[in-house]
């Protein structure tokens, strides 16, 4: 039996993803599956993350092209579409949920495009390997030059490989909460959440 969960609030290129160590799943093909019909659809596929436990859990996170914040509808229309090319598709064995999601406010960055369209925004930044002795950055995005993060710290300017990147999110900040109810102003209200059984 399969689940659907759509849940939050409110690449073209390289995804982060996280595969539960049970589960033996290629999830650059899954992304390669879905990431078009996405696209045709109106919306951008953010990450695809895979997590073990008592059931699989694979999260599909996505949001409008437009920029609109994510509604019930919307992650509904994902969970259908998405639904039905994995039932062909087939990529992981046995049981699992599948949980459609929106980034939400203080949304992870994946893709280098990220880091320049939240330019001037908090970001937290962790890195595979220490640079300068470090491996955890806070700083104001300036967004990205020759494949490096700009962000400015405490201490200065500081220029972040890209491929040296582990795992990045935006700060949740004053500014990006007016920033957020800015757009959400000419949008329908934020969402709960809800949850459907299928099959």
């Amino acid at each position: 039996m399969r689940f659907f969960d759509c849940n939050g609030t409110t690449p073209k290129g390289e995804y982060k993803v996280y595969e539960g160590s049970r589960y033996l799943v290629d999830s650059s093909r899954i992304a390669q599956v879905i990431e078009p019909p996405l696209e045709a659809m109106g919306y951008r596929l953010v990450r695809v993350v895979i997590t073990s436990g008592r059931r699989a859990t694979l999260q599909i996170m996505a949001e409008r092209l437009d920029d609109r914040p994510m509604t019930v509808d919307d992650c509904a229309e994902i969970s259908r579409s998405i639904s039905a090319l994995l039932d062909v598709a087939d990529p992981i064995a046995g049981s699992y949920m599948l949980e459609i999601s929106s980034p939400g406010i203080d949304r992870p960055l994946v893709r280098a495009e990220d880091y320049d369209r939240f330019s001037g925004f908090e970001a937290r930044i962790e890195l595979s390997r220490p640079l300068d002795g470090r491996k955890r950055f806070r700083g104001r995005l300036l967004g990205t030059i020759t494949g490096a993060v700009r962000l400015v710290t405490d201490t200065g300017e500081v220029r972040i490989p890209l491929d040296a990147v582990l795992r990045a999110k935006l700060v949740l900040t004053d500014d990006l909460l007016a920033a957020a109810r800015r757009a959400a102003s000419e949008a329908q209200p934020p969402f709960s959440g809800i949850s459907t059984p299928t099959h």
